[in-house]
């Protein structure tokens, strides 16, 4: 059965509303999943997740391999429990780490050489071990291991990298879906296809090609928003688009900025995760409906207002521009968490707007009017350096 209902779309643009089924219930699209790498959104709680009405997140299954170790988690009910959050559980595969030179040796066809920084020795994971791993971890979608190359690889490298990344992506499927004869099918873990290519079209479109054949309960788009261009980010979007069947849910891998995030959201992806909203609070970039504010500014040092005098997050209702800004200038944890909070709230507003938009017809306005406050926003933020 196919996991994801497409509820409405837009008329005007490629937008669409849709739901997700999974293990632990369903989910409606298109959403943001803040990045819990180690079971965890740096400075943010699982409560806090629930307040900002967060219903999905997303962690790294190499890293939670190395500690605590799938055992574990399993043995403690499984990652949903271990971090007593009540949503969706996305894992990434770890495919990632071969960006990390202080991870990542070497690849193969076999599978990949990582460094494990713990205990100071190489460990080695094929397709079929990261497919256990994430079943342990119990997880309610997985990902498949790929090859990810770098943003500076030749043409040839990531051609490699796509041609191994099919190759893997057959075993994993071949692997989990054996796995998983044992387990109820109200049980199930999801697996997602991961297609690469750089900004190659012609590899893009080997890659989807491929990897459609296998028939993935859903596809993410890997290797992108890694500092491309957005006119070739948005192109390789629409070549994976092209290709995937429209009853599969697309992923955007790595996708944290706002405008970004509604550019994607008109060509039809219906889910995200990002590292940038959380590493933006910490660096005090904060987003806001008038676009990105820089509140380490020394403008803001007695600015009595709220981050976002459009925003009800606690964080708003209750704090200052100068007081977070004070915060954030000591470095000071309080300060963090406080920014955090607040960008991954704005995002998960920004989704739920969305789909609002979407549902009345009125994503493309809804659009133009978000690009358009970024945009005087960058404008001013440059003028003011």
């Amino acid at each position: 059965m196919n996991c994801f209902k497409i509820l409405k779309k837009d008329k005007k643009t490629n937008a669409r509303v849709g739901t997700i089924s999974t293990k632990s219930g369903k989910i409606e699209t298109p959403f943001f999943m803040p990045v819990a790498t180690k079971a965890s959104v740096k400075h943010i709680s699982s409560t806090d997740l629930a307040e900002m009405d967060c219903k999905a997140v997303i962690s790294n299954t190499f890293i939670l391999h190395l500690r605590p170790g799938e055992t574990l988690i399993k043995k403690l009910g499984g990652i949903k429990k271990f971090m007593n959050f009540k949503g969706i559980n996305v894992t990434d595969s770890g495919g990632f780490q071969m960006y990390s030179p202080s991870l990542y040796v070497k690849s193969e066809e076999a599978g990949v050489h990582f460094k494990n920084p713990f205990e100071n020795k190489v460990v080695f994971i094929t397709p079929e071990r990261d497919m256990e791993i994430q079943i342990d971890l119990d997880s309610d979608i997985a990902m498949c291991l790929d090859t990810m190359p770098l943003i500076e690889h030749s043409k040839e490298q990531i051609k490699l990298a796509v041609e191994r990344t099919t190759k893997w992506a057959a075993r994993c499927k071949k692997h989990h879906d054996w796995i998983q004869k044992k387990i109820p099918k109200n049980k199930r873990q999801l697996l997602w296809g991961i297609t690469q290519g750089g900004i190659h079209p012609e590899l893009r479109k080997q890659s989807a090609q491929e990897l459609a054949k296998l028939d993935f309960d859903g596809y993410s788009i890997g290797g992108l928003a890694l500092g491309e261009e957005h006119k070739d980010e948005y192109k390789m979007i629409e070549v994976h688009k092209s290709i995937i069947p429209e009853n599969k849910p697309c992923y955007l891998m790595g996708a944290g900025n706002p405008v970004e995030l509604l550019e994607a959201i008109s060509r039809g992806v219906d889910m995200f995760d990002s590292r940038f909203p959380t590493q933006n609070a910490r660096r005090a970039t904060l987003f806001t409906s008038k676009g990105k504010l820089r509140i380490d500014r020394v403008e803001y040092k007695e600015d009595k207002k709220p981050i976002d005098e459009n925003c009800d997050c606690f964080v708003c209702k209750n704090y200052t521009r100068a007081y977070i800004r004070y915060q954030l200038k000591q470095l000071e944890p309080v300060g963090m968490r406080l920014a955090t909070f607040h960008n991954l709230y704005y995002l998960q507003k920004l989704m739920e707007q969305s789909r609002t938009a979407i549902k009345q017809g009125k994503f493309k306005e809804f659009m133009n009017k978000v690009k358009k406050e970024y945009k005087k926003a960058d404008r001013n933020i440059k003028k003011n350096k």
